[in-house]
């Protein structure tokens, strides 16, 4: 049987074509390649900066890749943004023969790519595993992360904030839930990560499993390294603003987990929730997570405009 997810794919790109957004491979260093999804007039060798346009870097998540989880918001705001879109690496066809596996290594190269890009001040949009890449980011790249909107995340995977989780979800570990082999295991994640899972056939949840799930290796050690010891984290000082967008039912990092990384953040951020949404609010409810993420946007463009 045809895979649809793979056809689906296809035409992605080529809508993406048509709102001007293309995919282009960045060689980060010798042996580490990340896919972005740029501006279509946009190369690393044309890196013309576009001022009438603020950059937005858009960071997925631990279960699709990167235009998948974020179509919506570039097909909204492509015109209006130059929108960046990195493949984490060992998702899509960002790849690496580096054993480094931390989360650092991810903002670390997204980071490079973009200044390969030509990218000099950005906003980062993160939710899930990319929220704590963004984060990361933040922290280690003041100078080029201007501000953030993030949601259904964490400032880091504690071990404390881990185990709540996974009781709060029903699963024994990150791999068990994160990194299914069966169609049902595909269905389990997407029931838990979704408000309301609408009926889908099984041959689109074995597509999904075919497509979404290479690179087991490396992903099972990605997420080993995502759980840090709670004494050994500590609480950076972020200089950007923050701007926190969250699933308001989402199960697996609920609103109490939501006001706990507001409080964290002592006054840096606003929260808000949005109604009838999981974990993927973006894909779940993508005009309300659009309406407020572009109203977020041109108040931030704005508040860099009087500076």
């Amino acid at each position: 049987m045809v895979n649809v997810l793979t056809i689906y794919m296809s035409l992605l790109r080529a809508l993406m074509k048509l709102v001007g957004v293309k995919p282009e491979a960045v060689e980060i260093e010798p042996g580490t390649v990340m896919r972005f999804w740029v501006p279509s007039d946009q190369t690393t060798s044309n890196t013309k900066s576009r001022p009438d346009k603020p950059a937005v870097v858009f960071v997925h998540g631990f279960e699709l890749d990167g235009i998948l989880t974020w179509q919506f918001q570039v097909l909204a705001l492509a015109k209006e943004y130059a929108v960046y879109v990195p493949d984490l690496l060992f998702f899509g066809e960002s790849i690496t023969d580096r054993k480094e596996r931390k989360v650092a290594f991810q903002a670390e190269c997204i980071a490079k790519g973009l200044r390969k890009l030509g990218v000099e001040k950005c906003t980062l949009v993160g939710m899930s595993y990319g929220g704590v890449v963004c984060f990361k980011m933040a922290e280690m790249y003041p100078d080029l992360v201007e501000s953030m909107v993030v949601g259904c995340t964490v400032m880091a995977m504690t071990e404390s904030i881990s185990r709540v989780a996974l009781e709060r979800i029903g699963f024994s570990s990150w791999s068990e839930y994160l990194m299914p082999d069966t169609v049902k295991g595909v269905k389990d994640l997407l029931l838990v990560a979704t408000y309301k899972l609408p009926w889908m056939p099984d041959f689109v949840f074995k597509s999904i499993l075919e497509v979404m799930f290479d690179n087991r290796k490396e992903r099972l050690e990605l997420l080993q390294e995502l759980v840090v010891s709670d004494k050994d984290f500590i609480v950076p000082r972020f200089s950007q603003k923050i701007h926190l967008l969250w699933g308001g039912d989402d199960m697996i990092f609920n609103m109490e987990e939501a006001r706990n990384l507001k409080e964290q953040l002592e006054g840096k951020a606003t929260l808000q929730f949005i109604e009838n949404a999981g974990h993927l609010v973006q894909s779940e409810r993508p005009s309300a997570y659009n309406k407020h993420l572009k109203k977020i946007l041109a108040s931030l463009h704005e508040d860099g405009k009087k500076k």
